[in-house]
């Protein structure tokens, strides 16, 4: 049965604050070395460094500089260019304009930069790299959200998401106005189909079996079972999963399956997300709709660092 205490274990949206500082220094590093010292090489070179901006005439001056959206967007990622200025030195510093989740016009400022310029000048590749990436995830979420507006289904990302990179990437959907679900594998119980063929379960009485072992023997986890025919529904729900994931269902085979689910498990429309779509599926009324394309197909949003003179 769907209660409202299973909501918060269902979906969330992470904070910046609960990413982890060592992950970030991480990222951050290894973004900064693969510039200055050929991280990811077998033969790194001999020189490391930035020899570009050591060759150039006052690159120990103290500058100025503005971050600047090239078109509309919604800005995410600010919250890390402290951290990549740090990874060049410490005599840079940040003066933001915008805040995480601000939709932001073209030709907005959002941020100012100051410090030595042979700092920004190493780290302005890196730094843009982080903004226009999260930015942009960010940017196509509230897009999608949108299309959202006015019923009662939550948009939720996937695990579908660059290798290092999830919990960045999960940030910038919250920021964007989406929800975060499954982290990982860790979180939850998730037979998808292939779990199903691996355990056999082809027939209504294995498939409720194997929902009800999954409840046995971790009752700590929340279940959610894969379906991908109506006639699925009914053991899985015998079953008590919690969440019944309906892949690739069409309008009507929607409209049927929430019907025959009530009130008695979670639901989650996946498969075949689009922007063209999305409202007409959200007006069926599950109670997720989750999507890869938040992530896997995010463009980036270009953003430029304009030197101040």
């Amino acid at each position: 049965m769907k209660t409202e205490t299973q909501a918060a274990r269902l979906f969330r949206r992470l904070r910046w604050d609960e990413l982890d500082a060592g992950y970030l220094r991480h990222l951050v590093t290894a973004a900064r070395d693969e510039d200055l010292a050929g991280l990811g090489l077998c033969s790194p070179p001999e020189l490391p460094g930035d020899p570009s901006t050591a060759l150039t005439p006052g690159a120990q001056e103290v500058v100025r500089a503005r971050l600047v959206a090239r078109r509309p967007c919604t800005i995410c990622g600010l919250p890390v260019l402290p951290l990549v200025l740090a990874a060049y030195g410490d005599d840079a510093r940040v003066v933001p304009h915008a805040a995480e989740g601000d939709a932001v016009a073209r030709g907005d400022c959002l941020a100012t930069l100051e410090g030595v310029a042979s700092t920004l000048l190493s780290a302005e590749r890196v730094l843009l790299n982080f903004l226009q990436k999260l930015t942009g995830i960010a940017t196509l979420t509230a897009v999608y959200a949108a299309g959202l507006a006015n019923t009662s289904s939550r948009l939720l990302d996937t695990r579908k998401t660059t290798p290092g990179w999830r919990m960045l990437e999960k940030y910038a959907v919250a920021t964007g106005g989406g929800w975060n679900h499954r982290l990982g594998l860790f979180d939850r119980i998730m037979l998808k189909d292939n779990h199903l063929a691996a355990g056999h379960a082809v027939g209504g009485g294995q498939l409720a079996a194997l929902v009800r072992h999954a409840r046995a023997v971790r009752p700590d986890l929340l279940v959610e079972c894969e379906v991908d025919a109506l006639e699925q529904i009914a053991p899985v729900l015998e079953a008590e999963a919690d969440v019944i994931l309906l892949d690739n269902f069409s309008p009507e085979t929607l409209r049927a399956a929430l019907g025959e689910i009530g009130n008695l498990a979670w639901t989650e429309a996946s498969g075949g997300i689009t922007l063209e779509n999305i409202g007409d599926i959200a007006k069926i009324g599950p109670d997720f709709i989750s999507t890869g394309a938040l992530t896997h197909q995010a463009a980036w949003v270009d953003v430029g660092l304009d030197w101040e003179t």
